[in-house]
Formats: C-alpha cells, structure tokens, sequence
C-alpha cells in the first residue's frame, strides 16, 4: 500500500507510514541535522534495529522508555523506533530540575532511560533514584552507549499489532513541585494529527525546519507529520536567530513551527528582509498568546500562510486561525477545527449562549486517554455535556464573536508561557516559601521582549528578615528549573486580596513597573 493509500485509513500507525515512505522513495531525506543526513531507508532500517533492541530487553507493547537529552538524529530514531515496538515514549524536558525529572521518569514507569551527557551531569544528585539502565544516545560515558546498546545492522523486530487506544507517548506539563502530570496521547489520537495537517500543505515535498526541542508537544505536532508523509525535518539543536534565517534559505524550507516569542525575534533580525524565503508555503504558530500586530508583520515581511492553532497537549477541541485568510481576525485564535466542538460554560459548568465570555472546553477525535497514574487529575481536566459528551477543560477565558471566532481574554489558571514553555506561579511560589524570609509571594506573568512573558514574584518578607530580592531570587532560581527562573523580586507590604481571601494577581500585574532591561 502507498503513503497516500496509508493515510486515507480510518487507523494506521507512523511506523508504517515511514516503511511505506522507505519504499517508495528510499534515498529522500528524511532527517537532516547539521551536516548528517539521513534517508527514509537508513532511518526505517534505523527504526527497525531499535524496536528489536526493545523487544530483546524484554520491554513489551504499552510499556514505556523516557527520553532525556537534546535533540539529535538518535533522539528521533528512539522515539519513532519505540513506536515500532508498540513502546511509548516519555520525552522529558532536560530543563527541569533534577528531583522533577526523577518524579517524571517514576510516574513514567519507563523500562529504559535515554540521556546525554550534558543531561547526566545535571542529574548527578538524583542518579541513585533513577534505577533503571541509562543509555547515552551521545556515545558518552553517562549510560552504556547508544552504538552498543543497538542490536546489530539488519535486525528486524517481531510484528507488533498495535491499537488506537495503546499509549503513544506521555507528554509532561508539571512544574517544579507535587507529582506530575504525564498526559497520555494515544496513537488513535496522533494519527488524527497527521490527518489533520495534510491541508497545511506537509508532503513529499514540504522541508520542516525544527527550533523547538524534541521533548515539547508544539515540536511533535509538526515534526510527525512531516516525516510521515515523506517530507524533509531539518533539526536545529539550539534556536539562534541567524543560523535558523541560513538554514531555512540553504534548505528552501517550505514550512516551519515557532512559538511567539521566535517569530518576534525573527521579525527583530536587523538582517531579516535579505534572506530568500520565498520557498515557505506555511508558518505556523502554538503555545502562547501570539500578538495581532506580531502576526500583520509575517503577513507583511514573510513569504507563504501564517496559521495559529489554539489547543491544549491534553487534546480536545483546537481553533486555527488561517491569518492570511483572515487578516481582518488577527485578534482571535480563529474557528473550531473542522470535526471539532468548542463551548464555553461559566463557574457553575452551565453552557454559555453565543456573545457571553466563559471558560474555553474542547471536544474532538484528538483528546488524552487521560493523566498518567492520576485518576483524580484527569476528572478535574474533563466536562460533560448533558447529552454525555466528554470535552477537555483548558482553564482559560474566552469569548465568540458573531462570526464563530474565538478571543481569549484571559487564562484561568494565570499560567506563565515564558520562551513557548508553561510555568506555574504555584511552583515558584511554593519554592519562595520555603525561604525563611518569605512570610507570602505570588508569582504573575509579566511582558518581556525576549520571552514574550517572564516571571515576577511580589513578596511579604517575615518581620526583621534582612534579605534583599536579589538575594532571595538568585536563592530561589537556584532550586527552580531554568524556564521557570524569576526575572524580579519586588517587596510589598501586602498582598492584594478580595473579600473571600484570593490574591488579585490582575492587581499586582497593573501596578508593577517593568525595568528597562526585562
């Protein structure tokens, strides 16, 4: 069966997309990273030899490995074999903390655990709680390497039948503290999103340049379905304004997925008009609020469509915002997806009519299974409607305009987007409290020009405690993860409060003065 045949299925697996796409086209592309390029043959022969690795060491379908590490051809080859194998993937954000990763990587129940060096020194102090074979996909000494570790060229592993419902990959959303939330995607569910992007144009020909790293569920929604549908993915390992600018001209890339703030910097390029872009067919854009006079100068200055999508990892119901199309709704984050039912119900969990401005929740063929181990978690995230239908809660505020628009006023939860990544004010502020010179703190979002938002904590200080707040904010960014880390410390004397107690963080967010370097 062909690609094309493959992806009309109702259900099929990337895994045999890749095979199919190995076929057809065996010498194409398939994954560049810096100077290495490897074709649709070598990397389903690749995908091959790590699903039989899998299988010699006992790890069965529906069990599961953690990767750790940088992005690098390895880091895709062990992702997509495990999905061979029927194995599901944790990808693991290497910029959490140390005890996170480790409560990651427990909740994961992962059989194996892929790391770099870099990753392994960072975890020198939890290494005893992480009993389970390590793996250095550099070659390094932080794990038996990679080369042997993989079973031998031309090995080929047993058929797997794999099934909608098993357990794609667990994508975490927690922050420093508490347990963590794996959110369960089945390949049910991701095989809808390949479906779902073929109208953006991914296809033998499309070239995807990735800057986002290969843990983050804003990468795999791109990255998937271009390779599955026998397009080109260029790795960038680290996201820098000028080498992305070059790479995306050497390669005549055709599409692209950036979070606000890399557009913003892109835009920013003093250099940025004398690049050759013209071969981009479409940009898109996840993760964050992304600025109506952002997206009018990528419309303006860059070549192909601006698309937005609007939607949660967890799943459930996606807006998307074909900016080229609508230049007039630059505001919104677009109109439901097609197959997909978005609503909005107020405090209560009561519907809400046309016009009113309630909490945005999501119904589509995408959604989680659930979170990972977390049952209680997982009945927090969802809403019923009256007629049973199951719809995933996203926290945040918006409202529909008479046209079927959304416009998000506000998110619920007051979580921080920071650099494309979701920080918690409850994370920062329950590491501030264990300063014993912190009496209360809240943590707010605050703009940045280089993250888009940032983190600023306000501070009650205990009576007679002589700390400074740059004291107390290197003490603290030392315990948190880098993407959390506090641009700022302000001291108050009280924390603004209603009548029932809440702190108004709108309050503290009106009143704080941003210096000049934020």
């Amino acid at each position: 069966m062909s690609p094309a045949e493959l992806i009309e299925q109702a259900f099929g697996t990337y895994a045999e997309l890749i095979h199919a796409q190995a076929r057809h086209r065996p010498q194409h592309p398939a994954l560049i990273d810096g100077n290495r390029c490897v074709s649709f043959s070598a990397l389903d022969a690749m995908m091959d030899r790590v699903a039989a690795t899998l299988q010699r060491d006992g790890i069965r379908p529906t069990e599961s490995i953690a990767i750790c590490a940088g992005t690098s051809l390895e880091h895709a080859a062990v992702f997509l074999g495990a999905l061979r194998a029927g194995v599901a993937v944790a990808p693991l954000a290497p910029s959490s903390t140390p005890q996170t990763i480790s409560d990651m990587v427990a909740n994961s129940e992962a059989r194996l655990f892929f790391v770099d060096a870099k990753v392994a020194a960072e975890l020198a102090s939890v290494k005893e709680q992480i009993s389970l074979p390590w793996i250095a996909l550099d070659e390094s000494t932080a794990g038996k390497a990679f080369s042997r570790w993989l079973a031998p060229t031309g090995s080929v592993p047993e058929p797997v039948d794999v099934h909608p419902d098993w357990p794609f990959n667990i994508i975490y959303s927690s922050g420093t503290t508490g347990t963590p939330k794996g959110i369960v995607q089945p390949h049910g569910m991701r095989w809808a999103h390949a479906q779902r992007a073929r109208p953006q144009g991914y296809g033998p020909d499309s070239v995807t340049v990735i800057a986002t790293p290969l843990y983050s569920n804003t990468t795999l929604v791109s990255f998937f379905p271009t390779v599955t549908l026998g397009g080109t993915v260029v790795l960038m390992r680290k996201f820098d304004t000028t080498a992305y600018l070059a790479l995306a001209e050497k390669h005549r890339a055709t599409h692209t997925m950036l979070v606000p703030v890399q557009y913003q910097r892109l835009m920013a390029h003093p250099d940025f008009d004398r690049y050759d872009l013209a071969s981009f067919r479409m940009k898109l854009c996840t993760s964050a609020p992304f600025a109506a006079a952002l997206k009018a100068d990528i419309l303006r200055r860059w070549p192909g469509g601006l698309v937005e999508y609007y939607g949660m990892t967890e799943g459930g119901g996606t807006c998307i915002l074909a900016a080229h199309e609508y230049p007039d709704k630059l505001a919104t984050v677009g109109k439901a997806a097609e197959g997909h039912d978005i609503r909005l119900i107020d405090e209560a969990g009561k519907e809400l009519a046309p016009g009113e401005i309630g909490e945005v929740v999501g119904h589509s063929p995408a959604m989680m299974k659930g979170y990972h181990r977390q049952p209680d978690k997982t009945r927090e995230a969802e809403w019923y409607a009256p007629d049973g239908k199951r719809f995933i809660r996203t926290g945040d505020v918006g409202r529909f305009d008479a046209d079927g628009f959304l416009t998000l006023m506000d998110r619920r939860k007051d979580m921080i987007i920071s650099g494309g990544f979701n920080v918690y004010p409850s994370d920062l502020e329950a590491i501030l409290a264990q300063h014993p010179a912190v009496a209360e703190a809240a943590a707010i979002g605050v703009a940045s020009q280089r993250w888009g938002e940032t983190p600023v904590a306000f501070v009650v200080t205990r009576v007679g405690a002589g700390d400074t707040a740059i004291e107390i904010r290197d003490w603290a960014n030392a315990r948190l993860g880098k993407t959390q880390r506090l641009a700022a410390i302000v001291f108050i004397d009280n924390l603004p409060r209603s009548a029932i107690g809440k702190i108004l963080k709108r309050e503290l967010r009106d009143t704080f003065v941003p210096p000049a370097d934020l």
